[in-house]
């Protein structure tokens, strides 16, 4: 007669089955785990659209200030064109009346040397000259100088326009002889002189 068999301790399972039902477990907790990152609760969804919702009225805030820098800085813009408009246009006008101001003291000195009539010729040079200091005053007061060069000097295309070349002792590239004075208005150029320009020695 056998002896009779003792009851199994559940701790004492074939290992086998304990891993394979743990197998399991383990994929129906990693299917659960896709589910959800699948699937976000409507919590983390709520939380999502909130700050979607906060990230646009945050962007819409920054370009409601870039658009009103905009139209400041072309605002501005606008005012620096029109003041400098009028700063030109005011330039222009006080401009003319400085030099009619310099000019009406020659105009009153070659009026009154007309209407002296019997006058000797030195008393008329003597006119003449005082009337010439006061249009080199008025020259001078205006910045309009003379562009008179001397004979030697480096013939310079900028303010000099020559008539012609011609044959001379004086180096090759340099005025020979001067036509007609040139005047420049705050170094700029209202007439050049007019010059002959040496081409070197002559052949022998």
């Amino acid at each position: 007669m056998s002896a009779p068999q003792e009851p199994q301790d559940p701790k004492q399972q074939d290992p086998a089955v304990d891993t394979q039902e743990q197998m399991e477990v383990n994929q129906d907790q990693q299917s659960a785990d896709d589910a959800e990152q699948a699937f976000p609760a409507p919590e983390a969804e709520a939380r999502t659209d909130l700050e979607w919702a906060t990230l646009l009225s945050e962007t819409q805030e920054k370009v409601a200030q870039y658009h009103d820098e905009l139209l400041r800085a072309k605002a501005e813009v606008e005012n620096i064109r029109r003041r400098a408009q009028e700063d030109v246009a005011k330039a222009r006008k006080f401009g003319t009346e400085s030099f009619a101001e310099s000019l009406i003291p020659v105009k009153d000195s070659l009026e009154a040397a007309l209407a002296l009539t019997e006058q000797t010729a030195e008393a008329w040079k003597e006119g003449v000259e005082a009337t010439l200091r006061q249009l080199n005053t008025a020259f001078e007061r205006n910045v309009l100088k003379d562009v008179a060069p001397a004979p030697g000097e480096k013939f310079d295309p900028h303010l000099h326009q020559a008539i012609s070349a011609v044959p001379s002792d004086l180096p090759e590239g340099t005025v020979a002889q001067l036509l007609q004075k040139g005047y420049t208005l705050s170094e700029r150029v209202l007439r050049p002189a007019l010059v002959m320009v040496s081409s070197g020695q002559p052949a022998a």
